[in-house]
């Protein structure tokens, strides 16, 4: 185990939305913050700071996680995939853009966090019933309660992939 003395900056080399950067943090810094403050991502936000409304879920290697409880430095050698990165370069990703056509969006502080969730439960579930959907949504808190918003978006996007990949196939 490597002692870290108190003050002393760690170098954190990690891949978010497929760049490389290198940087030194203080070692009790949290991803979420590491993310906002040391790489200037913004679209992370930070809310409850306890993990619990979902605010700050990021994919680390592909899972969803809660970056308010994570330390940067365990994110050393991942890939990370915040909101930022989440359109491409042909365009917005089928959930951004059913959020928008559903009005899924209200504020806007929790949407970030539910769509990085929402692409890793897409990945594992390409045909949610409306109660999984509900369920993976469980760990997000939207104060403005546009649930059943979120819920249509989720399910129409979660149809425009499946389609999507059966074209292909």
């Amino acid at each position: 185990m490597i002692k870290i003395e108190k003050g002393q900056k760690v170098l954190v080399k990690l891949k978010v939305n497929g760049k490389l950067y290198e940087e030194y943090t203080e070692s009790r810094k949290l991803l979420s913050d590491f993310i906002r403050e040391d790489l200037g991502l913004t679209g992370t936000h930070v809310g409850c700071e306890h993990g619990v409304c979902g605010a700050c879920t990021v994919l680390v290697n592909g899972r969803a996680v809660r970056s308010c409880l994570m330390l940067a430095i365990q994110a050393d050698g991942t890939e990370v995939n915040t909101i930022e990165g989440l359109a491409s370069e042909e365009g917005w990703h089928p959930l951004q853009e059913e959020f928008s056509k559903c009005h899924a969006l209200q504020c806007g502080f929790c949407t970030p966090g539910i769509l990085m969730s929402a692409v890793e439960f897409l990945e594992t579930n390409r045909n949610p019933t409306e109660e999984e959907i509900k369920e993976m949504l469980s760990g997000h808190i939207c104060r403005c309660t546009g649930y059943h918003g979120i819920v249509k978006a989720i399910r129409q996007a979660a149809d425009r992939i499946k389609n999507t990949v059966n074209k292909v196939n």
